[in-house]
């Protein structure tokens, strides 16, 4: 009889504590500040921070990872420059470069370009893009380095694709792009 009391009395002492706990609030907290964060705005004036801000740049010199560095620039000379370079991608993976590039440039390209690369995308059928001219045209010099310029910069009315696709992807590309130009001089 003496236990059954016992035991009542402390279950009844266990039950009194736990329903006075709010689970949604908690009782206490432990570092207070790092629960509850000062926030800063990003560029507000803050003085203990470089600069008194929060938004700084870069380190100098440094480039964003993932990101590869192109070593031609967006003029003409660099454009010329570009025509020299050849893909660096690995010769003996060509199969599955082209097949990957293949999708990349169906995603990407043939809608202005067309899936044979003879200029009669689907925009281009409609109306919606003039003047998209054929991988095939004797008068255009057209060579890897060359079209990994004009998808890392853009070219006249097309913009940059260096955003969508990456470095390897866009050699991949380049090189479905002779491919297709391969094809259409047979």
């Amino acid at each position: 009889m003496n236990n059954i009391i016992k035991i009542g009395c402390l279950l009844g002492l266990i039950v009194s504590v736990s329903s006075c706990q709010d689970t949604a609030v908690p009782n206490y907290q432990y570092m207070p500040n790092m629960y509850e964060s000062v926030g800063y705005e990003t560029y507000d004036k803050v003085d203990f921070l470089p600069d008194d801000q929060e938004a700084l740049q870069p380190a100098e010199n440094t480039i964003m990872r993932g990101w590869m560095p192109y070593e031609f620039e967006n003029t003409p000379e660099g454009k010329e420059l570009s025509l020299a370079a050849n893909s660096p991608l690995d010769s003996l993976k060509r199969d599955e470069n082209l097949a990957q590039g293949m999708q990349l440039y169906t995603i990407y390209c043939a809608i202005c370009h067309g899936d044979k690369g003879d200029g009669q995308g689907t925009l281009v059928k409609r109306e919606k893009i003039l003047g998209v001219p054929s991988y095939a045209d004797p008068a255009r010099d057209i060579q890897v380095g060359g079209v990994y310029h004009v998808i890392y910069y853009g070219l006249n009315s097309m913009g940059s694709y260096a955003g969508q696709l990456n470095h390897e992807e866009r050699w991949m590309v380049s090189e479905y792009v002779m491919q297709l130009k391969e094809d259409l001089t047979k």
